[in-house]
């Protein structure tokens, strides 16, 4: 059957024959026992009649087939839709009586032994129709006519709705919604209780309310964390501080850490109990105080988290400033101050803005270090959390929070792009610029290095706690004494007649945690890297709103992620909750944008020559992009992979409602030790945590290894012979 008499091509053929399977051979309902169910077509001669339609279209699309130009027919596209419309109608209406979707859960057997439940049927018919779909518009010349693209666009659409977009809107009906049904007006009720709007506080009465709080704690952390990094990133790019690479060092950090492990450290060293508190009393006669816990405790712990992130984005902009108009100002006479204040400043303002608002998104989205070190302070991530987990399940009251928070989210992105405007902030262009970076004024570094000293030293302080704490008896009570009871609790094993056998409590955690992430990881690379290829190298309409529901789930905080998705896959169609699947779900859209982001600045730097080279010899799309794009981005991959390797390691925020009891993380179970006050367990855990982490990023180096572009090794600057 051949294109030209406009029978049935190739990639037609396979999503035919994929929907005529998940109709007619393979099961359509949860059952006890592999392929132990009916399918669609058999459960609808048997008496379930409202699940022929389904397959009355497919036949109807078999039929239409065997038509000449059928593709670009209005009936193909018209069964099409009306077949994913009946399909979704059909997956909401089963509810609890065999959820459709339910096969999604078992995607990965391997990782998800002694797992039921199959439904495969709906969730091959499903994807059946998105092929076909795509199949049409390309016929249509979506996409210039490329079916890779096209199907690669109809794809990534259905997944954004389907994780990103329904997951939120679910959360939003969540929140109308009381014991009794619809419930506008306790939604209300909800929204303006005092204890979320008292500003009592900055009255000297009391405390204040949670919201409030929450965006007080935001704007302080991220204030303090933009002015850290950029005190850092001045000193590396535009000093000679002899202490770069230990800066540099630092900065590495944080990314590699468990979220509240520094708020954990911060207990051991300022507690009543800590280090340097009992060094107070004992040298100064100091009474011991509380005063860790609460707003002081929790903007020491994140301002110490974030501001390595704010360096990084303030290094990256300080350092694509074109230095010719900073030489320039010198050169008509102005002094270091003025040009610093006339033409570095202004243009720093778009790494400011993104690095203020990124610590203020991390702010508002972090749970860890509010759990351990909030006392009486409430914020909303910790506030949802209890209203989830606690002895009073309050959905309602949790979704109603959530979107105050993702309110406060997207209102910060409305203030981050009126305080940039229209300006343009472009200085690199195709012209040269050899001119040197000027070097800041003196007053400015003096008051960076009195910054960033302090900050060093502590840093240190907090991560010698994170890495020795775990192996001395007793570091909050001074017993130093060297030990490995905690590393033995945690992870001992016996290897025997009976070959290895592990007998540690955080074994299990680590497993899985090692099984999601690495699932995870290339995932998210695959789908945030096609995604940057389809933005930045395909023409199609919608485009822009593409790329911006692309962008959606980086800018939801992940304690909103997590609640959206108790709200929407505890219940059919997509009944996944409890499952690994869940978990590895939640990392792919929530970290996706980043590689995305990499693959886009890559290809941004690779001219499109060579791919219409490719194209021109006869080369598909996705021959393309595996033998000319992917082995010209491998940093941008190398960056996918470990981002999302380690984000998937050390998150808390979304996955701490999503952890189950057969499916725990390593961050939930070393939280659940520093509840119990088990701190040198849980620090000897995070030190393991950041070795595997460490072990893990090399060997994916390895793996990924490096992009060869055939360029000269000489060194820069070497003597060149002259010519004769």
């Amino acid at each position: 059957m051949s294109k030209v008499t406009g029978k049935v091509n190739q990639a037609g053929a396979i999503w035919l024959g994929m929907l005529l399977a998940g109709m007619a051979v393979l099961p359509w309902y949860r059952q006890d026992g592999f392929f132990s169910g009916a399918s669609a077509l058999m459960q609808g001669l048997g008496g379930k009649t409202w699940l022929l339609p389904g397959v009355l279209i497919a036949m109807a699309l078999l039929a239409l087939s065997f038509q000449q130009g059928w593709r670009k027919g209005p009936a193909a596209m018209a069964l099409v839709i009306a077949g994913m419309v009946t399909l979704v109608a059909q997956g909401f209406a089963i509810q609890l009586n065999g959820p459709i979707w339910e096969g999604l859960g078992t995607l990965f057997p391997a990782a998800l032994a002694g797992q039921s439940g199959l439904g495969w049927g709906g969730f091959v018919s499903g994807l059946a129709f998105l092929g076909l779909l795509s199949e049409l518009i390309a016929a249509r010349g979506f996409c210039r006519g490329e079916r890779f693209a096209s199907g690669s666009v109809v794809i990534i659409v259905a997944l954004l709705a389907l994780f990103v977009f329904f997951p939120i809107l679910k959360l939003g009906s969540a929140a109308f919604i009381g014991p009794d049904g619809f419930a506008a007006a306790q939604f209300v009720e909800r929204l303006t209780a005092t204890e979320l709007w008292r500003l009592n506080c900055f009255q000297g009465t009391g405390r204040c309310g949670v919201v409030i709080n929450t965006v007080v704690l935001g704007v302080l952390a991220a204030l303090f964390s933009t002015l850290l990094g950029l005190a850092l990133a001045m000193l590396v790019a535009r000093t000679n501080f002899r202490l770069k690479k230990v800066l540099r060092a630092i900065s590495i950090l944080p990314i590699i850490t468990p979220p509240f492990v520094v708020g954990v450290a911060i207990i051991v060293l300022f507690g009543r109990t800590g280090i340097f508190t009992q060094l107070g009393a004992d040298i100064f006669d100091v009474r011991p105080t509380r005063w860790v816990y609460g707003l002081p405790g929790i903007l020491m712990a994140q301002v110490l988290a974030f501001a390595p992130v704010t360096f990084l984005v303030l290094l990256g902009t300080l350092e694509a400033i074109n230095p010719t108009l900073e030489e320039a100002s010198s050169t008509l006479g102005a002094k270091p101050m003025k040009t610093f204040r006339k033409v570095t400043w202004p243009l720093l303002r778009p790494g400011l803005a993104a690095a203020f608002l990124l610590a203020f998104i991390e702010s508002l989205a972090d749970f860890g270090n509010p759990l351990v070190l909030g006392g009486g302070y409430e914020v909303l991530s910790t506030k949802i959390f209890f209203a989830v987990v606690g002895a009073r399940y309050d959905l309602g009251n949790a979704a109603t929070l959530a979107m105050i928070l993702l309110a406060l989210t997207l209102v910060a992105f409305w203030l981050q792009m009126r305080w940039l405007g229209n300006k343009s902030y472009v200085t690199v262009t195709g012209k040269s610029d050899a001119g040197l970076a000027a070097p800041v004024p003196q007053i400015i570094k003096i008051a960076a290095i009195a910054l960033i000293i302090p900050w060093v030293a502590f840093t240190i302080g907090v991560y010698l706690i994170v890495v020795g704490g775990g192996f001395v008896t007793d570091i909050g009570r001074l017993d130093l004494s060297p030990t490995f009871r905690h590393i033995v609790t945690a992870f001992s094993f016996e290897i025997g007649s009976e070959g290895l056998r592990l007998y540690g409590s955080a074994w299990d955690s680590m497993i899985t945690t090692l099984w999601v992430s690495g699932i995870a990881a290339p995932l998210t690379t695959v789908i945030g890297i096609l995604t940057a290829w389809l933005v930045a190298r395909q023409d199609f309409a919608g485009k822009r709103a593409f790329e911006f529901g692309t962008m959606l789930s980086f800018a939801i905080p992940g304690t909103v992620v997590g609640v959206s998705y108790v709200a929407a896959f505890n219940v059919p169609p997509v009944d996944i909750t409890g499952t690994m699947a869940i978990l590895v779900i939640c990392f792919m859209f929530r970290n996706m944008p980043v590689g995305m982001r990499a693959g886009m600045a890559a290809l941004s730097q690779i001219d499109r020559s060579m791919e219409e080279a490719s194209q021109t010899m006869g080369a598909g799309g996705l021959a393309t992009l595996r033998n000319v794009v992917l082995p010209l981005i491998k940093p941008a991959i190398f960056t996918a992979l470990v981002y999302s390797f380690v984000t998937a390691m050390t998150a808390v925020s979304a996955v701490i409602f999503l952890v189950s009891a057969r499916h725990n993380m390593a961050t939930a179970y070393i939280m659940g030790r520093v509840e119990n006050g088990e701190y040198a367990l849980a620090i000897a855990y995070s030190a393991v945590l950041m070795i595997v982490m460490i072990l893990c990023v090399v060997l994916i180096q390895v793996l990924v290894g490096r992009r060869n572009l055939g360029r000269r090794k000489e060194l820069q600057g070497a003597a060149v012979a002259p010519a004769e």
